[in-house]
């Protein structure tokens, strides 16, 4: 088996991080990026070249038996034993021993002295405290003192305590990390988008618990018909085209609700499986949904790390999370290639992306005053995700109103899934006005022409063409001058502000504006022009001086520029 160029590159950087310091290294590849082959590669080199011993932790048995399967491609020469009460195998004395935590955590010092611990979804390791994790190195290090930790996962944070790897942690460095973005770029994940929806809830009077949305409060928000009927319209009119929808419910009881509802209005089949489904039941369920005979697939938590589908191309959040890490590894169901997927839709039904960021540049906030759990809540400008004791939002300073109950609204986040991805919108302008900008604060600074477009009925969007500036800033807003006007080129802003006021300029009848997910502002970026008027005679018409315009208009505040 050949590994991709960034997994080999995971290899050596884990390498050199071993040979070249005293702390544990960490290994960043997003869901579906291909973790397991990184591990096979370590156990093999571990066992053959340097007559190791390796043990293997992970927390679901789809990941221990992920790992076996890997081994036996990469390595099928090296001895694997597998630990788990739930593949009712205790196997000892391996050179490779693939072990689920919950089983193994007091067998430490039963495996012997083992010189490397790899831990996959190493999120889960606790900050401090005990845990199981926490206990199982600090006894299997007692057997051999010289034991490293290598720690893979694909969400390098925790809610609560922020990133995994630092100093006094168990992990120390992350070693190695590739993004979403660049491998969906190099062709080896699904492409994501996301779609308008007509359902979404405000989670405002909901309390957290421990980082988390407290559950019974979530199910109660959730579970309303008139949201699960929309839900689940909107779900099976976006996926009449897809193949494989799985769904992410908040509780057992919503769960059952949607399935009720897909099949009794919409006379389609939903799979359910939750933790008290039996594991004959839960395992049949999956293997007709992985196999195409059931296209929908309902679930609490269940489904969430260690479930390989590739060829599911729609995830469904009808629930909110605080969780970053949660929200993650819900999305990444959908991140695996498969024959005819063009890409995943994501329809979010609970804020998450709004909350959190895109997949690819998760925003991670947390409370540093000491001041316990406060409950969170989202920035209205930046999407932020802060503290709920903050009045003004420490990302961007917006300053948040005084709490009050908000109303439900009738449409969903469209907020792109991946940094960078953008949604457009058009509009029909009806006034443009062109005023001088002074930055605030920075008088040196270059003044700029600041092209304000009405749209509607009292609604402005805004540009910045740069006459005074050099280079690149220039040249386009020559380019942008030229498609408008037959004047020449003015030398400055002022002039081309009072050109533009004279009428030198072709109206603008239409622009399309473009908001890119993690970007605080909106931008024009096409127009639609009328005919460029004629020549202006000499210096009739202009004014005699423009007054200074620099401060707000319409208010807008003069420190909203985007550069």
């Amino acid at each position: 088996m050949n590994l991709r160029p960034y997994q080999s590159e995971a290899v050596a950087a884990v390498y050199e991080h071993l040979r070249t310091r005293d702390d544990n290294p960490c290994v960043v590849i997003p869901t579906g990026g291909g973790k397991t082959p990184v591990i096979a590669t370590i156990c093999r080199d571990a066992v053959g070249p340097w007559n190791g011993r390796v043990v293997i932790l992970a927390h679901v048995k789809e990941l221990l038996e992920q790992a076996a399967e890997k081994l036996r491609h990469i390595a099928p020469d090296v001895p694997v034993g597998i630990y788990s009460a739930g593949l009712k195998r205790k196997d000892l004395g391996y050179a490779v021993t693939i072990a689920g935590i919950q089983s193994i955590y007091q067998r430490a010092c039963d495996l012997g002295p083992v010189d490397l611990l790899i831990v996959d979804e190493a999120h889960l390791i606790p900050p401090d405290g005990e845990g199981m994790y926490r206990q199982f190195i600090a006894d299997a290090k007692v057997v051999n003192p010289l034991a490293r930790v290598i720690g893979l996962t694909a969400t390098p944070f925790r809610m609560k305590s922020g990133p995994i790897c630092e100093p006094g942690n168990i992990l120390n460095h992350v070693c190695f990390e590739v993004g979403v973005r660049e491998l969906i770029v190099q062709g080896f994940l699904s492409p994501l988008r996301t779609k308008a929806g007509l359902q979404k809830v405000s989670t405002d009077d909901l309390h957290v618990r421990a980082g988390e949305f407290v559950a019974s409060e979530v199910e109660d928000l959730m579970d309303k018909d008139a949201l699960v009927e929309g839900a689940c319209g909107e779900i099976i009119e976006y996926t009449k085209d897809r193949s494989a929808t799985l769904i992410f419910s908040s509780g057992i009881r919503h769960g059952q609700h949607i399935v009720d509802v897909l099949r009794s209005r919409h006379g389609v089949e939903c799979g359910f499986v939750s933790g008290d489904t039996p594991a004959g039941v839960r395992s049949g369920i999956l293997d007709r949904f992985r196999s195409g005979s059931l296209k929908y697939l309902c679930n609490v938590n269940v489904l969430t790390t260690g479930f390989d589908a590739p060829h599911i191309d729609c995830v469904a959040l009808v629930r909110p999370t605080m969780s970053p890490g949660l929200y993650y590894q819900m999305v990444g169901r959908g991140f695996r290639l498969h024959p005819g997927k063009a890409d995943c839709l994501v329809l979010d039904f609970g804020g998450n992306v709004l909350r959190h960021g895109p997949v690819d540049a998760i925003r991670v906030t947390t409370d540093d005053r000491g001041e316990g759990e406060a409950p969170a809540k989202e920035c209205p400008q930046c999407h932020a995700l802060i503290a709920a004791g903050y009045q003004t939002c420490p990302q961007c300073g917006h300053q948040f109103p005084e709490p009050n109950k908000q109303k439900h609204e009738a449409q969903a986040s469209t907020e792109g899934i991946l940094s960078g991805q953008s949604t457009r919108e058009e509009h029909n302008v009806s006034e443009t006005t062109y005023h001088v900008h002074m930055k605030r604060n920075d008088p040196a600074a270059p003044l700029t022409m600041r092209v304000e477009y009405r749209v509607g009925f009292n609604h402005y969007f805004r540009e910045w063409v740069c006459f005074d500036h050099t280079g690149y800033a220039r040249t386009k807003a020559e380019a942008w001058w030229r498609a408008r006007s037959v004047e020449p080129v003015p030398g400055g802003t002022e002039e081309a502000v009072e050109l533009a006021r004279a009428g030198a300029l072709a109206p603008a009848l239409h622009i399309t504006v473009e908001k890119k997910a993690g970007e605080q502002f909106e931008r024009v970026v096409a127009h639609r022009l009328g005919d460029k008027p004629p020549r202006l005679d000499g210096d009739e018409g202009l004014p005699e001086r423009l007054p200074e315009t620099v401060g707000t208009t319409y208010g807008i505040p003069d420190d909203e520029i985007p550069f």
